[in-house]
């Protein structure tokens, strides 16, 4: 046995040897193909800081970013029927799940949860497309429910981000059932006079786009967001036209007065404080810093419920 082949030099070439730089440091751009540091990624909430594309975010990663100081309670959400319909195609249904749970770390498509923005208490519920594409299921519909119901419990406004590719294929009639389902829900804020604000994210498509996510009173997307019910490829195999350049994208749905206006991700806390605290009759938030209150009920809430926190 060589000890000088077998053990030295080996251990010297471990030594000397250049180190490789870790895979997730460095995610390349999808638009423009520019190299950003994980850390400057993140801290511009996912948006390329060369070309102002807006990536995919988790409802966890955008909550830490909305809520004050990134602190929130998340909403239960009644969990349903798994496999209602012994779905299966290359996959049985449970098995999708599971592999989706193990993925994204998250339950299902939808997290709701509770907070204040701006002094402002609200409740919010986010799609999570990297969970089978955000898929409307039956979970989804009672996440909605849940949180249009903490919302009329509570008395605050509710802001939902949508990001789905449409139903859930595996749970059928049931799926596409959420429809109607959610659109019961926004009409329990309406009756108890209540904002409830829509910011479309991308994807936003097929039957979430048909129910809740445009029965807002306010509407709110990010740039170049897909919104459309069937997607721009299906509509020009029908109607062998060329479609317009932008067609379905926030901007043109805009121009088209679809959408209220189109704001970028690292302005949309700020607008969404605005507009929320304008909708509720509420003065305008003072920015910076606030000290924590005082009390258990924050100044905002005891505004909304006629009785002004003590200082």
């Amino acid at each position: 046995m060589n000890w000088i082949s077998n053990y030295v030099r080996p251990r010297i070439n471990s030594i000397f040897s250049r180190r490789e730089t870790p895979d997730n440091l460095w995610t390349k751009c999808d638009e423009c193909g520019t190299m950003l540091f994980h850390r400057e990624l993140s801290d511009n909430l996912n948006v390329c800081t060369n070309c102002n594309h807006h990536m995919a975010i988790t409802p966890r990663d955008r909550f830490g970013a909305l809520f004050d100081g990134g602190i929130y309670s998340e909403v239960a959400v009644p969990a349903p029927i798994a496999d209602p319909l012994q779905f299966r195609d290359q996959k049985k249904y449970p098995d999708r799940m599971r592999a989706a749970q193990k993925a994204t770390g998250e339950t299902e498509a939808m997290l709701v949860a509770a907070g204040e923005i701006g002094r402002t208490p609200i409740i919010a519920a986010a799609q999570d497309f990297s969970f089978m594409g955000g898929s409307m299921g039956m979970y989804v519909g009672n996440a909605i429910i849940a949180a249009a119901q903490e919302a009329v419990k509570f008395k605050r406004p509710l802001i939902l981000f949508s990001a789905a590719g449409g139903a859930r294929m595996q749970e059928g009639i049931l799926s596409l059932m959420q429809m109607p389902r959610s659109t019961v829900a926004v009409q329990m804020l309406k009756e108890a006079g209540l904002p409830y604000i829509v910011v479309l994210t991308h994807p936003t498509t097929g039957g979430v786009t048909a129910s809740y996510a445009m029965l807002g009173d306010v509407h709110i997307a990010e740039p170049n967001a897909l919104i459309c019910f069937a997607g721009p490829r299906v509509i020009e195999q029908t109607i062998r036209e060329k479609l317009p350049e932008g067609f379905q994208r926030a901007e043109y749905l805009l121009d088209h007065g679809m959408l209220d206006r189109v704001t970028n991700r690292t302005e949309m806390r700020a607008e969404l404080i605005t507009i929320t605290r304008m909708l509720m009759g509420l003065p305008p938030a003072v920015m910076g810093d606030l000290p924590a209150p005082t009390t258990p009920v924050s100044a905002a809430e005891a505004e909304i419920d006629g009785d002004p926190a003590k200082p």
